[in-house]
């Protein structure tokens, strides 16, 4: 059963990669493939306990007699069942994060606060609007994560961009640019967002220390992609159409206080120790009685879209749900053992740290990098010195890896295969157009790194 986990846990993250060729679901995969997991751990607790002992058993029966006085069976029964729990209680707060921050970007998309961003990107020509819409994906991925930011960026570039081809270079760079930008920003990556509720990295060091090559892996695919797009190719004007239920007033109420409410996110983690889910609610929770309190004399009905309730019912739970399947399977190994043993074996193929992180970031590729990092992260406990302690080089340079790796495929990345089924980018195109730019990035990113820490 020791060996079976692993096999599992491979077969369904191919099922996660092949989505769309078996047409199921990824939340599906992954909550099955949770299930399994556990359900082999809790079954054949005793075998695989018994023959690979884990270290926090030892110390509960030195430390707890009456949980030494047990059969061993119960011993390896009762642990299971507080480690799924320990681990239920992790992943809530980031699943609550993820979930809190959906409902505040619906609501700033339902009252126009994205679509009115269209009339204020402005250029001359497309090079032009691409470098614009690229620094614009660049920085707004930092506030609201690379995924709600290229899904907001290709709603503008369809109004300001209307030739496919391209619209195309747009959106291929919009992956990069959004990728890039999540990578030094605590919130901007789930990824990144694992690493800093899981305390292996705090914000501040990583704005400081990840920035610069984030803007490395930025830039030099943008300066080779500019030669894509015709030097005096226009860009079409639009003037978005405005909901006549919404007042400007309010539009720009709601937009300002959701960016905020993200950005003071890790502010107020890092000054009051408040979690990240609960930075998250708070804002929440300010929107939800601002826009109970500006429609209550409207019927309930007609205005419920404009409400936090309304967006709600318009959150991707897929995408929740996908999440807790993939990380409480990550947990599960993590639990038997399997995580520590090919940490071990890491360690043996590539003696220096920054090399370990550095393939990971190749693997999250075609790799879902979500289960990449959790999984790093059981593997390497955080350390007290050295490359695995919190802020070491490790886990910066991870942070970096996992999160602009993604971009060196277009399925490498849930921001990459959403823009991907919006404008129906062949994969081919951008392995051949962009993959080699975004791994010059990847690549300069890198050296960036290692020169400014």
């Amino acid at each position: 059963m020791y060996a079976l986990m692993p096999l599992l846990f491979v077969l369904g993250i191919l099922g996660v990669a092949f989505e769309e060729r078996l047409r199921v679901n990824k939340a599906a995969t992954a909550l099955g493939l949770c299930i399994l997991l556990w359900g082999v751990l809790l079954v054949d607790a005793t075998g695989i306990f018994g023959n690979h002992p884990n270290p926090v058993i030892a110390r509960l029966i030195q430390g707890f007699p009456n949980f030494a006085a047990l059969p061993f069976h119960d011993q390896v029964y009762q642990f299971t069942e507080f480690a799924l729990t320990q681990h239920l209680g992790d992943v809530s707060g980031t699943l609550f994060f993820v979930l809190g921050s959906m409902a505040i970007i619906n609501l700033v998309d339902t009252h126009g606060g994205f679509q009115a961003l269209s009339g204020r990107l402005t250029a001359r020509n497309q090079r032009k609007l691409l470098w614009t819409a690229s620094g614009v994906a660049f920085f707004l991925s930092a506030l609201l994560g690379n995924l709600a930011t290229v899904i907001v960026m290709v709603a503008i570039l369809r109004k300001l961009v209307p030739d496919r081809d391209t619209r195309l270079v747009h959106a291929c760079m919009l992956v990069i640019a959004a990728n890039a930008g999540g990578a030094w920003s605590p919130i901007g990556d789930v990824t990144t967002l694992l690493l800093w509720t899981g305390e292996n990295l705090t914000a501040g060091h990583q704005v400081v220390h990840v920035l610069p090559s984030s803007l490395a892996m930025l830039l030099v695919p943008l300066a080779l992609a500019t030669f894509q797009l015709p030097q005096d190719a226009p860009v079409a004007r639009t003037t978005p159409e405005a909901d006549g239920r919404i007042s400007r007033r309010a539009r720009d109420v709601v937009l300002l206080t959701a960016l905020l409410s993200l950005a003071l996110v890790p502010v107020l983690q890092s000054v009051l120790e408040l979690p990240a889910f609960m930075g998250v609610l708070l804002g929440l929770v300010v929107l939800w009685v601002y826009t109970d309190r500006l429609y209550w004399h409207c019927p309930e009905e007609e205005m419920q879209a404009l409400r936090v309730g309304g967006s709600f019912s318009r959150v991707d739970m897929t995408t929740v749900l996908f999440f807790l399947g993939i990380l409480m399977a990550v947990g599960a190994l993590e639990t038997a053992g399997q995580l520590g043993d090919l940490s071990k074996l890491l360690n043996a193929w590539f003696p220096r740290p920054e090399t370990i992180a550095f393939v990971l970031g190749i693997c999250s590729s075609f790799l879902d990098n979500v289960a990449l990092v959790a999984g790093t992260m059981g593997m390497y406990p955080v350390a007290h010195t050295g490359a695995f302690a919190a802020n070491g080089v490790f886990w910066t340079f991870l942070a970096y890896c996992a999160v602009t790796g993604g971009s060196l495929l277009i399925i490498g990345s849930a921001s990459g295969v959403t823009v991907m089924g919006l404008e129906k980018i062949p994969f081919s195109y951008y392995l051949k157009r962009f993959s080699p730019l975004a791994f010059l990035g990847y690549l300069a990113g890198a050296g960036v790194f290692f020169l400014v820490n």
